[in-house]
């Protein structure tokens, strides 16, 4: 794995910490690729149950490193195609990966940074942090992470923040919906601990499929077939062994086999 990268598994709990701290975990290629090949690599893995995406250092990431933003300028097009799309993949990588994500926010995140804590299922900041989605100073625009940054945020605060690029607090983010909470930085470890303890909790099969189950709510526009799936998925959960055995856990007052495996 990349020296920019650290994956720590903790039985079912993976860590997969970013540690460029010198140039505040910016992006550039060769970490774009790390981190999507750490995910897949995770998401392979039948005992990982929960992933917390975490960073070294005063940031959480800066987004673009600006060296690596000096070559891109340089590049052709289609070389910034494809440089994109290798973002692309990593968002798409982590925000579609089979298993619950917790965003341990410890300080400032902006561009792509923002995309990865937008990304991951439950974001939890200290009150330091920072935010911004700061390209449109560069006569850019943050395309790439702009799927996850509205459906964090809402469509009105992402037209607001794309086109100004200014930056905004922790209060302002939980009040978008980019951070789930926000606690002093002495209690993050704490906060993040007690999402893991509520994951584990839960039927692994039915919390790795809480987004999927979103997604596609969110995707319906056909009530009746809204209907239908939710009524077949539920039907297949009931009947699934893991179903069977959280029914028959509650019905027992007992804790289901997961809580102790």
């Amino acid at each position: 794995m990349s020296p920019a990268l650290h994956l720590h598994l903790d039985g079912p709990v993976a860590r997969l910490r970013l540690a460029r701290p010198e140039v505040h975990n910016a992006f550039d290629a060769g970490l774009i690729a790390g981190l999507t090949d750490a995910l897949q690599s995770v998401a392979a893995d039948a005992t990982i149950r929960v992933l917390v995406l975490e960073a070294d250092g005063a940031s959480f990431s800066a987004g673009a490193d600006l060296n690596w933003m000096r070559g891109m300028a340089a590049a052709s097009e289609d070389e910034n195609r494809e440089d994109s799309l290798a973002l692309a993949r990593l968002m798409r990588t982590l925000d579609a990966l089979p298993k619950p994500t917790i965003a341990r926010v410890q300080g400032a995140a902006f561009g792509g940074g923002v995309g990865l804590v937008a990304c991951c299922d439950i974001a939890i900041g200290v009150p330091t942090a920072k935010f911004g989605l700061t390209e449109s100073k560069l006569g850019l625009l943050p395309a790439v992470i702009s799927p996850y940054v509205i459906a964090a945020i809402g469509s009105r605060n992402a037209r607001r923040y794309f086109a100004t690029a200014e930056l905004f607090d922790a209060t302002e983010a939980l009040r978008m919906g980019l951070l789930h909470q926000v606690v002093p930085a002495d209690a993050l470890d704490a906060a993040v601990q007690r999402q893991i303890d509520l994951l584990l909790k839960a039927g692994p099969v039915a919390a790795a499929s809480a987004k999927q189950l979103v997604r596609d709510v969110c995707a319906h526009s056909d009530g009746a077939k809204h209907d239908a799936d939710n009524a077949a998925l539920i039907a297949r959960l009931r009947v699934s062994p893991e179903g069977q055995e959280g029914l028959s856990a509650f019905l027992d007052k007992r804790k289901p086999h997961w809580i102790d495996a």
